[in-house]
């Protein structure tokens, strides 16, 4: 039997979509475009939404100066976009998980290389 999602997971993968998409077409801010959205996790009550970014220039403070600034212009679209009674007010939180992961790969790789040494 196939597992059956939440409507709130249903909601949270629906306004990721959407975010990642008016983010690349929509918004005009040049320190908005490079950014990779990699999950929203939204309440129960439809409310908040946690917005999960990463990007290559790592955890900069303009960069989620941009977003901020910006929530306002994504949430109204996301209104449009989405036909919920409720669109939750957009919260931006950095992921660091890739760069955890490159770093956990990199010192893998590091101990391969030293044990084939020895």
């Amino acid at each position: 039997m196939a597992k059956e999602f939440a409507r709130v997971d249903r909601i949270a993968e629906q306004i990721q979509r959407e975010l990642a998409q008016l983010i690349r077409l929509e918004v005009k801010d040049p320190r908005v475009k490079m950014v990779t959205l990699t999950g929203v996790e939204v309440t129960r009550d439809h409310a908040h939404a946690k917005v999960f970014y990463t990007s290559l220039d790592g955890d900069n403070p303009s960069l989620l100066e941009g977003l901020e600034r910006c929530a306002g212009f994504l949430r109204s679209q996301l209104s449009h976009a989405m036909k919920l009674r409720i669109t939750p007010q957009l919260h931006f939180v950095y992921d660091a998980s890739v760069e955890r992961g490159a770093h956990l790969s990199q010192l893998i790789d590091q101990a391969v290389a030293s044990d084939t040494k020895h």
